[in-house]
């Protein structure tokens, strides 16, 4: 089983973090569909900026599920050393470190994936971090900086030597951003270089390609992202694949109302009238394009500005 510090997961499932994606309502979400951990959004590691609007939501984990992850990003020590000691003391039980985000707002600012080029200022925060916290830290990383500067296996050996308790990785450089396919090659040399258990992340979207890149890397998990998007119960379906060896039923479409019009509630609880409404269009955006929901139906449903209207429109849709 996968375990970081004394957490031992239930499935070898993990929701990545995703910003805008993985809130408070998401989180709870996916775990109930079966994710053995899920992980909050990012934050940035300069604590002066935790007051706006966007922080204090992702600083909610009120009723959250256990243990309390949460990420943070950055490319300095000290700072990243402090914002670790805010969030264990705002109940932090997993604190997570982000080295994998290839988006230019955070590698311009030499954090995210852009720290995987400097492997001197990796060593510094890493041992910055375990060093300022009692709790397990776990990170987030690419196979590197390049195709032709996959120093993967390299920064794991440096993340393991410095106290990281487990590691996820995506199967792309930081060059690739999600371009092309992922590979899982770097991933295999990883978890044969060391001994803290790794979660293999990036294009795993069935059941059967979860089976595939467990068996070919020997990661302990899989770690999934984009793919969970509109389709939460790929954790159940998944967990139940690799226990079973056999797909469970596909999911009615009276079951996937219910928990979309769950969620979106959800949503409008936790944002509140404006930002909820606002948030729930790109959630049901993903849920219905898959199901037939065509190009004039989405942009009827984003033009809607009321919870209860809203919750309607999928109930028609539906029936």
């Amino acid at each position: 089983m996968y375990s970081i510090g004394p957490y031992q997961l239930s499935n070898p499932t993990i929701l990545a973090p995703m910003a805008g994606v993985t809130d408070l309502p998401f989180r709870r979400l996916c775990h109930r569909m079966g994710a053995g951990l899920v992980v909050g959004e990012m934050l940035t590691s300069d604590v002066s900026l935790w007051n706006s609007t966007k922080s204090r939501h992702r600083l909610r984990h009120d009723n959250e599920v256990t243990p309390k992850a949460i990420q943070i990003a950055g490319g300095d020590a000290e700072m990243l050393g402090n914002a670790a000691q805010m969030t264990q003391q705002l109940g932090a039980q997993i604190i997570d470190i982000n080295m994998g985000c290839p988006a230019k707002k955070v590698c311009k600012k030499a954090a995210g994936s852009a720290l995987l080029k400097d492997e001197a200022l990796v060593t510094e925060i890493l041992h910055a971090v375990v060093a300022a916290v009692d709790v397990p830290v776990s990170l987030k990383i690419r196979t590197g900086w390049s195709p032709d500067q996959r120093n993967g296996v390299t920064i794991a050996r440096i993340a393991e030597d410095a106290g990281i308790k487990s590691l996820a990785v995506h199967g792309r450089t930081r060059a690739c951003k999600y371009q092309g396919e992922a590979e899982y090659e770097t991933i295999r040399q990883i978890v044969e270089a060391v001994d803290i258990p790794v979660a293999a992340n990036g294009d795993i979207e069935t059941p059967e390609k979860a089976k595939e890149v467990i068996e070919f890397t020997g990661a302990k998990a899989v770690m999934i992202g984009r793919a969970a998007q509109g389709n939460p119960w790929l954790f159940r379906e998944i967990n139940h694949f690799l226990a079973n060896g056999e797909h469970l039923p596909t999911i009615s479409q009276t079951e996937q109302a219910e928990i979309l019009l769950d969620h979106i509630k959800q949503l409008h609880e936790f944002y509140g009238p404006v930002m909820g409404y606002r948030i729930a269009r790109k959630h049901v955006n993903w849920y219905l394009k898959p199901v037939g929901a065509d190009r004039e139906f989405i942009k009827m449903f984003n033009s809607i500005d009321d919870e209860t209207e809203q919750l309607q429109t999928i109930c028609n849709f539906f029936s």
